[in-house]
């Protein structure tokens, strides 16, 4: 695991990163997004998405669990927001897995996978600071240790 710490100033310097994050991701790649609420997951989401797909609207799947998206060449994009999950046996039925193989998947709250964890991933945590920024803590499993550098 190789780990890295950064600060966003703001939301612009969010929408920053998850441009630099969609550029990077590659198929079978799992974004872990921790943090409590308000901590800035859905943010950084949606600012991959917009960057990836152009969808600037982009809903939290807090209700629906998942929202995929279709990036250019038929890159797939999914979105999964675990806060609701209260069972990880559940997991088959969202189709992680499946989504790993011709895409990646942006992942809220993955406390809720249980001991499912891809071995190439990015880890993100995410943690308000006084100023209105964010402390960003990244840890790069896998295949994202080589990458990790070009994000932060």
């Amino acid at each position: 695991m190789l780990a890295r710490s950064l600060h966003l100033a703001d939301l612009d310097a969010a929408a920053r990163l998850g441009a630099r994050l969609a550029g990077l991701l590659e198929t079978g790649d799992a974004v872990l997004l921790e943090g409590g609420l308000g901590a800035g997951k859905t943010t950084l989401a949606r600012a991959v998405i917009a960057a990836l797909t152009g969808e600037t609207d982009a809903p939290s799947p807090t209700y629906t669990l998942t929202q995929s998206y279709e990036a250019p060449g038929g890159f797939l994009l999914l979105h999964a927001d675990l806060y609701r999950l209260d069972d990880p046996g559940a997991l088959d039925e969202l189709g992680l897995d499946e989504a790993l193989d011709h895409g990646a998947a942006l992942i809220e709250w993955p406390d809720r996978l249980g001991a499912w964890r891809p071995a190439d991933r990015l880890e993100i945590r995410l943690e308000e600071t006084g100023d209105g920024g964010r402390d960003v803590h990244l840890a790069a499993h896998g295949n994202w240790e080589t990458r990790l550098d070009r994000l932060a």
